[in-house]
């Protein structure tokens, strides 16, 4: 049987979800109100609460690990049963941002596509196609390589120029050209909507991992008509504006709903 893509996937996924919308999970209990307690068994039940309210309107769940990370063995098991709580009813991003070389890259291929079963993750470009190629032989796993991103200093090397050409539009050209498996996607902040429509023409049909809706200030109508198209499809990730909400199904319903309005 011919394995499908991730793009495939994708694109099945948000067809079957009717939804464009990515949830990151990054529980952080400072910015809660009011504040919870700091139990590892309270912060399952607010991920699990989370998780509930949500669902329905999602393609995606983003999990931060970092947030997980912080607790050292008993986070890295909460991580665990946040995945199997969610039962692959909704596809699952590991946002580690990882980039390496040689077998340590191996290793965490197998440690988030084998292990934790994720699937599709963030990587760092910035040590060149040896730190992606690795992840590429999961065919039917995604992986999405840091473009342009959402935060201020981008600019201290993303936007700078090398021979002529910056250096988020070279990792584009790079993506491309090892995207054999059509698993190769990009993250493009979306404060940065002036440049997206640019990157989709050069991108051509890559998926895009949209952040910096919501508390970072991103346009969220800007960001979906540049990064979706008929040429590609985009993922708009909201974290905090969504689950440190009042209402947080309310919230992921109104995200899902201007999202699929401007789409239509």
């Amino acid at each position: 049987m011919k394995v499908k893509s991730f793009s495939q996937i994708l694109r099945q996924s948000i067809k079957k979800s009717k939804s464009q919308l990515c949830v990151g999970l990054d529980i952080d209990l400072d910015k809660m109100s009011p504040k919870s307690s700091d139990s590892l068994n309270n912060l399952k039940k607010i991920t699990k609460n989370l998780i509930d309210q949500t669902i329905d309107n999602v393609v995606a769940y983003k999990l931060n690990l970092a947030f997980f990370e912080v607790f050292g063995s008993k986070g890295y098991k909460w991580l665990e049963d946040t995945i199997k709580y969610i039962d692959g009813k909704k596809l699952l991003i590991g946002d580690g941002k990882r980039g390496d070389i040689g077998n340590t890259t191996n290793k965490y291929a197998n440690s988030l596509f084998d292990h934790f079963g994720f699937d599709a993750i963030t990587v760092s470009p910035y040590m060149g196609q040896d730190s992606i190629i690795p992840f590429i032989k999961y065919k039917n796993k995604g992986i999405f390589v840091l473009c342009l991103t959402s935060n201020p200093s981008a600019r201290d090397i993303q936007l700078k120029e090398a021979s002529g050409l910056s250096v988020f539009r070279r990792v584009i050209s790079m993506v491309r050209d090892i995207d054999d498996n059509k698993n190769l996607g990009l993250v493009i902040g979306a404060t940065k909507p002036e440049q997206i429509a640019d990157i989709r023409l050069e991108a051509g049909d890559l998926p895009f991992l949209i952040p910096g809706i919501g508390a970072q200030g991103g346009n969220l109508e800007e960001s979906l008509l540049a990064g979706n198209n008929e040429n590609g499809l985009a993922i708009i990730n909201v974290s905090r504006s969504i689950i440190y909400s009042k209402d947080p199904s309310f919230s992921s319903r109104d995200y899902n709903e201007k999202i699929n309005n401007i789409i239509s």
